[in-house]
């Protein structure tokens, strides 16, 4: 074993313990010609003793100033060697490394020295330890003294300078040691590490673009920093990597679409813009390789369309018209089921832009996949029935034509029918308030006459007699007051002349009998007068009740508008149309003579009267009633007439209407005692508790839940 004291004075290692630094120093200086004498003499023997003796005896020292002579000695050591250190590196870098986590900040700040002049000396064979000296940094970097600091980014700066210099620098081996850290929140480390990447970055021969998606991560995070520094620092790397990408031909999209879709949801605003210009840039980019992640990046451009910064939501909409134009099949991996899943889920967005976007979705897949969209509609179709209690009636006539286009077979289309009724039954909000929208586009899309029947023949058999009058109501007040039901309207006005209008007629009049006033629109509607007198004189005590009146006031106002013109007309000729005349009589019995709607009919029955009384036009009028029920066009005979009314069994039709309007008696009659057997109750409950009327105020049991306000229940045109 070599005794060291016999090769270094003892005056040398005491000034090198010595706490004035330029005892050190000058200590330090003849221990550097001590040893480079020794590496001449080839004598490594001893050279190893010195630097073992430097690091037990001083650098693992308990006293602060051993340690900061022990570190310059190394550093005295390595520059006598010169050529000679780096066999013996392996014994002088680890104690220096060690020193960099001392206690004593002015020993972390001669750790840093002692490594920059031992790494200007041996350059290149350094690298061998670069990992460890990276993490060191790293920590370095963030040390809580401004002259570490300031040393740390010196030595900094002369690795980089050896790595960028170097052919052994392993970029596979220093990877994960920067991803793990990418994540760290110290603005000096994420400044040290950026800077990392955008020097390796510029060596040409490492591929950093090839390991992107390791850190990509990490410096998306940093973009939401408080430092401005920091922001645009990690902004300018991103910038250079997506320019790389563009000019080169091999890059993982897969990985990195993942992170960005991820990024593009950040609460911070310039994260999202960085995120989606580079979503959009890969969509251009990307190609096929992007199929399997398709699904993932419309969810992420799907919320920026409604984002409140305009950058944003000009990149997103953008980027959504590129999504458009991507085609591929879906035994490519195109993932129809997972885009449907994401565009029924932003149906729920609070932002209408990413509803109407998501719709629009829904639609092209219709057009281009129809047959798989199908398939899963299972899956959407509960929010499609939802989303048409939208707010938007931009999102609700899409939706509208989301399912038009679903119901263009008649599977799907009686289906569509079933729900609609089943949804306007469980809410009648969405009845009141969308009905009418609903029922009008669907007539554009889809034919009205064919919606009318699948509606009448569904709501023919409905067990709910009271939601049954509420939508046949609804479906009568579009019928006469919509535009886009004046070719329906025109049909039914010929039922009794052709097979066409008079199937129309009797098709609708099958469920129009849950409303009596429907039923009376619908054949004053048809020209139907006669029927229409009947079925107001079959009407009892108990069918004239506020709901009833409501929608003979809404019926007498109508037949002021455009759409009746040609009845008021046909009051110019009263012996053609008695019957007309004797139901718009029987009407305005039916109406209290105090209301509005009484003092309208009443105006128009006079003019009509002026003519002559309606009895002495009942006897002058032809032994065929019928013939006076409808102007008939010169070219149909009277016999052609009379068998194109007789294909109309109106006796049937009028036992048909009792029959329904029985049930609707004997269903309210049940509720009324259903109610006063509840009030009852209630009321024998209070008088066993000893409560009185006055400290505990119940419901008005006098008025029946059949007879609602006049305001209840208003179908919103």
């Amino acid at each position: 074993m070599v005794d060291t004291l016999l090769i270094i004075p003892a005056a040398v290692l005491r000034n090198l313990a010595d706490k004035l630094y330029e005892k050190r120093k000058n200590a330090a200086l003849e221990l550097e010609g001590i040893v480079k004498n020794l590496a001449m003499a080839r004598e490594h023997e001893k050279i190893n003793g010195i630097i073992n003796h430097l690091t037990t005896e001083f650098t693992y020292s308990p006293q602060a100033n051993h340690r900061k002579g022990g570190l310059i000695g190394l550093a005295a050591v390595t520059v006598g060697l010169a050529t000679e250190a780096p066999q013996h590196l392996e014994q002088i870098v680890p104690p220096v490394l060690n020193s960099f986590i001392d206690q004593d900040s002015r020993v972390r700040y001669y750790a840093c020295e002692a490594l920059y002049n031992i790494a200007k000396v041996v350059r290149g064979d350094f690298i061998v330890y670069f990992n460890q000296i990276f993490d060191a940094l790293c920590k370095l970097s963030a040390d809580s003294d401004a002259n570490v600091q300031s040393a740390a980014h010196l030595l900094d700066r002369l690795v980089k300078e050896i790595v960028t210099d170097s052919d052994q620098f392993s970029i596979e081996e220093f990877i994960p040691l920067l991803r793990e850290r990418m994540n760290v929140l110290n603005p000096f480390v994420r400044q040290f590490l950026v800077g990392w990447i955008t020097v390796l970055d510029s060596v040409p021969e490492i591929d950093m673009l090839g390991f992107l998606p390791d850190f990509l991560d990490g410096l998306f995070n940093m973009l939401s920093d408080s430092s401005h520094e920091i922001r645009q620092q990690a902004d300018s790397a991103l910038s250079e990597f997506l320019q790389e990408i563009k000019n080169s031909p091999n890059v993982d999209y897969g990985r990195m679409a993942e992170i960005l879709v991820r990024r593009a949801a950040s609460h911070d605003e310039f994260t999202r813009l960085t995120a989606i210009t580079w979503i959009n840039e890969f969509v251009k980019l990307g190609g096929n390789q992007l199929v399997p992640y398709f699904a993932d990046m419309l969810g992420a451009v799907l919320p920026c369309i409604s984002d409140k910064e305009e950058k944003i939501k000009m990149v997103a909409r953008e980027t959504n018209e590129e999504l458009r134009s991507f085609h591929a099949d879906p035994v490519e991996g195109f993932d129809i089921r997972s885009i449907l899943s994401v565009a029924r889920r932003e149906l729920t967005s609070e932002w209408e832009a990413t509803r109407i976007e998501a719709l629009n979705w829904i639609t092209i897949l219709l057009a281009q996949y129809r047959a798989e969209v199908i398939s899963h509609l299972n899956d959407m179709f509960g929010s499609l029935l939802i989303a048409l209690s939208d707010p938007s009636d931009e999102v609700v006539l899409l939706v509208i034509e989301v399912h038009a286009c679903i119901a263009r077979d008649s599977l799907h289309f009686q289906q569509l029918i079933v729900l609609l009724i089943h949804n306007f039954r469980s809410n009648q909000s969405l009845l009141e308030k969308r009905g009418a929208l609903i029922v009008r586009r669907l007539c554009v899309l889809l034919d009205a006459e064919r919606v009318y029947r699948e509606f009448s023949t569904i709501l023919e058999g409905e067990h709910d007699l009271d939601f049954a009058s509420t939508m046949v109501q609804a479906l009568n007040l579009i019928l006469l007051t919509s535009p886009e039901l004046a070719d329906l309207r025109n049909i039914l006005k010929q039922s009794l002349l052709n097979v066409t209008g008079k199937d129309l007629f009797v098709s609708l009049y099958a469920s129009w009998c849950h409303s009596a006033m429907a039923t009376i629109s619908l054949c004053l509607l048809a020209q139907a007068y006669h029927h229409a007198s009947t079925i107001i004189q079959s009407l009892g005590e108990e069918d004239i009740n506020s709901k009833f009146l409501i929608q003979l006031d809404k019926l007498i106002r109508l037949l002021e508008s455009p759409i009746f013109a040609y009845l008021r007309l046909q009051l110019q000729d009263p012996e053609r149309y008695m019957w007309l005349l004797k139901s718009l009589y029987g009407l305005l019995m039916l109406l209290p003579q105090q209301s509005a709607a009484f003092k309208i009919l009443r105006t128009r029955l006079k003019t009509a009267s002026s003519h002559g009384s309606s009895t002495d036009q009942a006897k002058r009028s032809s032994a065929n009633a019928y013939s006076q029920i409808l102007q008939v066009p010169e070219v149909i005979k009277s016999e052609e007439l009379g068998n194109m009314h007789d294909a109309i069994n109106f006796t049937s039709r009028l036992h048909q209407f009792e029959h329904t309007q029985n049930q609707h008696r004997l269903h309210t009659k049940l509720q009324r005692q259903t109610y006063n057997s509840t009030s009852s109750t209630i009321l024998q409950r209070m008088r066993n508790s000893g409560g009185s009327r006055q400290s505990s105020p119940i419901l008005d049991m006098t008025r029946p839940p059949s007879m609602p306000s006049q305001t209840s229940g208003q179908f919103q045109q």
